[in-house]
């Protein structure tokens, strides 16, 4: 049996004295008690440089436990292939920062953190965020020759924006002491690796049991009682709930048409303008003002035209579709696979051009359409270099998200009543992420129906955090309480992943809260064994 343990970032301040402490994972290592048969070797890079340290040693006794320790991020620029496999590897990711070293926590922010959620789409692995060291709170220098406040700290709410932005666990560090090291940050990474070894081990007897089952009859089996699961992450199926959606056509408004009306494809406003801001100018989400991009705003009016007055018939659920005529005949041939690979997340390049290149047989075609596609993902006032796109590389093109029409009025077409109040929001995206609304808005139900829709059984907060996990697949609850309320309302609506991120929340919290924090809590432990229940 064993654990993976990968840590990126370094945690150490730029502005102490040259003898630097020992860092955050080596600290650890050498301090618990669980741990034992410490033995460490450097990774070096193509020029010999250190890119990371990998420590072997025991935990529980008798468990192998493999830590590799990356304090360069560039190891993400210079070696992405080995940055890829480590994560894919890991059991669990350390995230760590200096809290004194502000220019670092932006570039980690900006330019890593998108890489690294890219690749935990594709897996379900537990992350830890430390914030690591005591604020200094000097003034800062302001004379010229300063181009920037290098002394300025990283706030407690920048890290847990972070941690909201990845769905971790955010800690505070503020010095690596035996509390911090050993019952802190140690109490929350052993809950971790036990919860990484109780799925393995349930796996493997799964495994196993499905090798030795023989096929004489068996004696009848009384029923027994139902057993709670063992908790445990599970893998965010985001991309693939939008794909279904473009599948199954549900509440599509938007329709394309070729010239002849030979090609009709459907596909969803709110998707497209959330990768491209081309599509924004197309359906007026944006004016040529806000995108100030003359290739932008030339392309949109060169390939397509939205029909005035044109809209189609409504469809089962109630919508009016929009027809957009679509000029370019190549273009709009290989449409279906174009917005299979934005439906799909954007970013598996390689397969849009396999699919292309199969579809026009033509090496010119090919390329002429593939440039469209870059220019309608391109960012405005931005030139697009990019000789052979790459998927690694497509986040210099997709930069938006759905986030960005989560709590908004635009192309909104369903407005939910609570408490009071009302919150904005769009059906495909519902219907997409949520099968209990899925049913609601497509079935004999007055919400199919109806704009307004009340809703009834939680708060306005609450259900504003379970809609933008719907939009933007992440989750961070502010409190214990705020978790379980999220957790309640989960369950109301049936989604499977939420439940799983707020019980792992909970009990995190529990275990790593001391004991006399929690004891100041207004927390009931018959109320949560209740809620459990």
């Amino acid at each position: 049996r064993s654990v993976n343990i990968v840590a990126f970032g370094n945690e150490r301040d730029g502005f102490s004295e040259d003898n630097q402490p020992p860092s955050l994972i080596e600290t650890y290592l050498g301090r618990s008690a669980l741990v034992s048969q410490i033995d460490s070797s450097l990774s070096a890079c193509q020029v010999g440089s250190p890119v990371f340290t990998e420590y072997q040693a025991c935990v529980f006794g008798n468990v192998r436990l493999v830590v590799h320790d990356c304090p360069v991020w560039g190891i993400f620029d210079s070696d992405w292939y080995t940055s890829r496999s480590l994560i894919g590897g890991a059991d669990i990711i350390v995230i760590k920062y200096s809290v004194n070293e502000k220019n670092s926590f932006q570039e980690l922010k900006d330019s890593y953190v998108p890489m690294i959620k890219k690749t935990l789409n594709h897996c379900s692995v537990p992350v830890i965020i430390s914030a690591v060291g005591a604020r200094k709170n000097g003034v800062p220098c302001t004379c010229p020759l300063c181009t920037s406040d290098r002394r300025s700290c990283v706030t407690t709410s920048e890290g847990v924006q972070l941690a909201k932005e990845l769905g971790a666990t955010y800690l505070e560090l503020h010095t690596l002491n035996d509390f911090y090291i050993q019952k802190y940050f140690g109490g929350v990474l052993e809950y971790f690796m036990i919860q990484s070894l109780n799925q393995k081990s349930s796996e493997k007897m799964k495994k196993r049991k499905k090798t030795q089952k023989c096929h004489r009859v068996q004696p009848p089996q009384l029923e027994q009682p139902e057993k709670m699961p063992i908790l445990k992450g599970e893998a965010s199926h985001y991309d693939a709930d939008l794909h279904n959606l473009l599948c199954c056509c549900q509440c599509a408004d938007v329709a394309f048409y070729s010239e002849d009306l030979s090609t009709v494809v459907e596909a969803h406003k709110i998707i497209l303008c959330a990768v491209s801001h081309l599509f924004m100018l197309l359906f007026e989400v944006k004016s040529p003002a806000d995108i100030c991009d003359a290739s932008i705003v030339q392309m949109a009016q060169s390939l397509f035209v939205v029909e005035a007055g044109a809209a189609l018939p409504p469809a089962l659920d109630g919508v009016s579709p929009v027809r957009v005529l679509v000029k370019d005949s190549i273009f709009c041939s290989c449409l279906p696979e174009i917005l299979h690979f934005i439906y799909s997340g954007a970013f598996q390049w390689e397969r849009l051009e396999e699919d292309i290149k199969k579809k026009v047989k033509d090496p010119e075609k090919t390329e002429h359409v593939l440039e469209k596609v870059k220019c309608i993902l391109k960012t405005p006032g931005k030139l697009n270099t990019v000789k052979e796109c790459r998927s690694r590389q497509m986040k210099q093109l997709y930069n938006t998200s759905l986030r960005l029409f989560f709590n908004t009025p635009v192309l909104a077409d369903v407005i939910f009543k609570i408490q009071g109040a009302t919150v904005p929001a769009h059906r495909a995206v519902l219907v997409a992420r949520c099968k209990v609304m899925a049913a609601m808005f497509n079935g004999n139900y007055l919400e199919a129906n109806s704009i307004l829709v009340p809703v009834y059984g939680v708060s306005k907060d609450t259900f504003l955090s379970f809609l933008e996990y719907l939009y933007t697949d992440s989750c961070c609850p502010a409190s214990i309480l705020q978790a379980m309320s999220l957790l309640i309302c989960a369950e109301m609506y049936q989604v499977m992943r939420l439940q799983h991120i707020c019980e792992l929340y909970i009990i995190t919290q529990l275990q790593s809260m001391p004991s006399r924090e929690l004891a100041s809590t207004s927390l009931s432990i018959v109320s949560l064994l209740k809620k459990a229940k």
